[in-house]
Formats: C-alpha cells, sequence, structure tokens
C-alpha cells in the first residue's frame, strides 16, 4: 500500500453548541482517494466567532460498522464522550491553536474523530464558529 501525505479533511467549520463527527478512517474520501489505515500529524483550530470558543479533540476507537459510521459523521456519536477525548483547549476570537502529536495517531478502518464547540470561559459558545483542518498520512 501507498502512503500518501495530505489534508485527512478539508476544512469543517464547527458550530457550537456542537459535537461534529468530521472522519471516519476507511469511509471518509481524502483528497488522494479513501484512506484504509490514516496517521494524524495535526489539527488546526481556529476560531473565528466574537467570544472564547472551547475546543475538543476526540478519537473514537471503533464506531462498529458501515451503517453506523456514515462519512459525515463519527457512527453514533451525539455528545462527546470524555472517556475518548484527546484536546481540550478554549481558543480566544480569531486565535488559532494546534494540536500536534509527538507520534501520529493511528485511525484504522472504522476509527472515528470528532470535535466539539462549547462555551468558553467567556461567552456563550452558541454560535461560535471554528474551523478545523486535519493533516496526516493515509494508506490506499
Amino acid at each position: 500500500m501507498a502512503l500518501k501525505k495530505t489534508k485527512l479533511v478539508n476544512l469543517q467549520t464547527v458550530t457550537g453548541v456542537s459535537t461534529v463527527g468530521i472522519f471516519t478512517a476507511g469511509m471518509n474520501s481524502t483528497p488522494v482517494g479513501v484512506a484504509s489505515t490514516s496517521y494524524v500529524k495535526s489539527v488546526i483550530f481556529h476560531n473565528t466567532g466574537l467570544g472564547t470558543a472551547r475546543c475538543s479533540l476526540f478519537v473514537y476507537p471503533n464506531t462498529l460498522s458501515a451503517e453506523r459510521a456514515p462519512a459525515t459523521s463519527a457512527g453514533s456519536v451525539g455528545v462527546g464522550s470524555t472517556a475518548f477525548r484527546i484536546f481540550q483547549v478554549d481558543a480566544a476570537p480569531a486565535e488559532t491553536v494546534f494540536f500536534e502529536s509527538n507520534y501520529p495517531i493511528v485511525l484504522t478502518p472504522y476509527n472515528a474523530l470528532a470535535v466539539e464547540v462549547n462555551a468558553g470561559t467567556s461567552g456563550a459558545g452558541i454560535g461560535s464558529a471554528v474551523n478545523v483542518q486535519v493533516n496526516g498520512d493515509c494508506e490506499l
């Protein structure tokens, strides 16, 4: 299998207050094709809102099946589960935050990433818009 460096997800805008599945390995199409195994190197968050937004990143280890993991969601994800949260930060208005792991996060088929946007230390969080970009490699 060939390893391709790419953005795993096109720029996504997540509007708070919500939890959104943004990538499911083995399901989502990347710019180079559908990835069987994906290696997440970084996730970029940019708060475009007027108030502080609390951004969280979740890795769901197995969304069980293709029926429960459509290309636009992380399976049955509706509310972020703290058991699967790997990153949380309060981003000020117009602030860009990078999450970079020392070793890539390996997502095998049906593993999923989700992003949650909530109220930060100031502001309601409702209507906060956070742009999210996921970068990494994938096997085709």
